[in-house]
């Protein structure tokens, strides 16, 4: 009988630590500390059910998140709610990559924005008229003017392997751009300045099409976009932004450029209304410094362009 009993206290000890070990149990913990629940309380007020849902969710699906310290991942999942985007991971707009630090010998995690977000940001500065990010499939053929830079896609799909990918966007005032890069572009440019590629991180093995979408379609703002301090504030954070000119030649050296340019973002103010043809206070950041400073002109006349 008390060896039934021992048996049974065992059992439950067990079933204890495994509960204090789970994921939604650690995160649970960091959550529920005065210090965080204050936190939580000043960024989200009535949405700090469904970011707690979305946060759990996504720690309990990723072991290797889970390798990170919990709090650090709220931190980071915070980021997120001063952009006013979800979570969620069905969305697709943010990411959190845990990556490897070898100087302190453990995972951190880090915000990154997704191509879906990236669309996002740009269609609230009401700057856009549209903005696509897309993937060309085997069957299909991509002719490119090479004066304009626009690219025409026909042909029919005969299959599900992506060949190539695209970026477009056209601003109100009718300027449009296209970018297209092919697969193995794609997968050049991030083995030479993707951390997360170069380390094997599983959201480029789990979502290749999706980084790939991303990559065409920042590099397109980077260098032709109008942008919202924001988004280039996000650029410059993310692990694999570059500042270099990638030209049709993605492969290829990026020559570091001075200067991109970029509109910081008032489209809330009346005095700004973007259909006007103001844009905003012009900004010029130095990508060598990733300073932001007053600029007074651009190269180009932003009503006409």
């Amino acid at each position: 009988m008390g060896t039934m009993k021992s048996m049974k206290e065992q059992l439950q000890t067990r079933e204890e630590r495994s509960q204090a070990m789970s994921p939604s149990r650690v995160m649970n913990s960091a959550l529920n500390t005065k210090s965080m629940q204050k936190l939580l309380e000043d960024a989200l007020h009535e949405n700090k059910g469904a970011f707690v849902a979305s946060l759990i969710d996504l720690y309990g699906s990723d072991s290797t998140l889970q390798q990170c310290d919990a709090g650090a991942v709220v931190k980071e999942a915070l980021k997120a709610v001063s952009l006013d985007l979800t979570i969620n991971k069905q969305m697709g707009f943010v990411w959190i990559i845990p990556y490897f630090n070898n100087k302190e010998r453990r995972y951190v995690p880090t915000f990154q924005l997704g191509y879906k977000g990236y669309i996002q940001l740009c269609m609230r500065s009401g700057v856009y008229r549209t903005i696509n990010a897309g993937i060309v499939y085997e069957g299909e053929e991509v002719e490119t003017d090479r004066l304009s830079g626009m690219v025409k896609i026909s042909g029919e799909r005969t299959g599900d392997d992506a060949i190539g990918y695209f970026a477009y966007f056209q601003t109100l005032n009718g300027f449009e751009k296209c970018e297209y890069w092919t697969r193995d572009q794609i997968i050049k440019h991030a083995e030479r300045y993707s951390k997360s590629y170069q380390k094997g991180s599983n959201i480029w093995k789990d979502n290749f099409d999706e980084m790939a979408r991303k990559t065409a379609l920042r590099n397109l703002l980077s260098h032709y976009g109008l942008m919202s301090v924001k988004l280039v504030n996000q650029l410059e954070t993310e692990d694999d932004y570059y500042s270099g000119d990638g030209g049709d030649d993605h492969s290829g050296e990026l020559e570091s450029e001075n200067n991109i340019y970029a509109t910081a973002e008032t489209v809330e103010s009346e005095e700004n209304d973007p259909s006007d043809g103001d844009y905003g206070e012009q900004m010029r950041i130095d990508t060598e410094t990733g300073e932001l400073s007053n600029y007074d002109g651009l190269p180009f006349d932003v009503g006409e362009y």
